[in-house]
């Protein structure tokens, strides 16, 4: 299992790149920004930077969409990148989120999504498109980055597996994965394709540390982030063809409030328990890490993300260098 990082860009700019060059220092192999254009910064030219100031680091975004950006846009800032970065692009696409409903729009469609992928492909490849009745072509772009797709659905973990080089799991619920990943099978074979050539991205936040107490109020805010993905299936999905698990939480949630997204201590986490917590995240002392980084990797999980935004980012990182990477490597 490798292991990768996803900053918040609402940190100076700076701090993000000594972040992203510590963590590639530190072994871990993935570096992933939010795209979320009105809550933090423009992630494209804070990716330019993780480029220019990392040697072996892939990079991408974790995720964008293909609505806020015009899919030629994104390929051709890709295709630059790549070109920036010697080859080092991942793409991290899903539906959309933050990005969407700070806007008072929903997420797109799903057919919308699958159109985009194929589109990107084309064009960072350097082939012509056919996009909206015309050819189109980036004619100086030549290496296609991967595409990973976000997602919690049937319905779109299924895409995933005819279309995608890997998925992204927003949560550490081994449970949870094994069941997601039956869908990205289904997909896989229904398209002739080997699923375990699928990467598997788990991503959470964690927090290293005897004291629960402490460690569950340090990520408490991320179950109530999956939790928009959650209300989004409830309102798609008959109660029956999904697990209670990933569902029953939700039933007392409240409203969200976006201005404090990925906000350690926002009222948003109010309604999360400490045992879904445990499941989403992970947190506790070192042993209590490897051991349910133990139980994703015999889950299919071929690369942990940490969602690295909860403080003391620097002393996480040291941990994990220390202690939990060289287990994995």
């Amino acid at each position: 299992m490798q292991f990768g990082i996803t900053l918040k860009p609402d940190i100076p700019v700076d701090r993000l790149v000594q972040l992203a060059r510590r963590a590639e220092a530190a072994g871990f192999r993935y570096g992933w920004l939010f795209d979320s254009h009105i809550l933090w910064k423009e992630p494209y030219p804070l990716l330019t930077l993780m480029a220019t100031n990392t040697r072996q680091m892939r990079l991408g975004t974790c995720v964008t969409n293909p609505a806020v950006r015009d899919v030629t846009v994104t390929a051709s800032l890709y295709a630059t990148l790549n070109l920036i970065s010697g080859g080092r692009m991942e793409l991290g696409i899903g539906r959309g989120d933050s990005s969407r409903r700070v806007l008072g729009k929903k997420p797109t469609a799903m057919d919308t999504l699958e159109e985009s992928v194929r589109v990107f492909r084309t064009l960072t490849a350097g082939r012509e498109a056919s996009y909206d009745g015309h050819m189109v072509q980036l004619s100086w772009a030549h290496e296609s980055p991967r595409v990973w797709i976000a997602g919690y659905g049937p319905k779109v973990l299924r895409l995933t597996g005819r279309i995608a080089d890997g998925v992204i799991l927003q949560l550490a619920d081994p449970d949870l994965i094994s069941w997601f990943l039956g869908f990205v099978r289904e997909g896989a074979q229904e398209a002739g394709r080997d699923p375990e050539k699928i990467e598997v991205m788990a991503a959470a936040p964690v927090w290293v540390s005897d004291d629960l107490r402490v460690a569950r109020e340090r990520v408490r805010w991320f179950p109530a982030l999956v939790s928009n993905h959650v209300m989004d299936l409830v309102g798609r999905y008959k109660p029956e063809e999904l697990p209670p698990a990933l569902t029953v939480y939700v039933r007392s949630r409240g409203g969200y409030d976006y201005q404090h997204h990925c906000e350690v201590g926002s009222d948003n986490a109010a309604f999360v328990s400490d045992e879904v917590v445990d499941r989403f995240c992970v947190v506790g002392p070192v042993e209590a890490h490897r051991e349910k980084l133990d139980r994703l990797a015999r889950a299919g999980v071929t690369q942990f993300n940490i969602y690295l935004m909860c403080g003391e980012e620097e002393q996480t990182l040291d941990v994990y260098q220390r202690h939990i990477l060289p287990r994995f490597s």
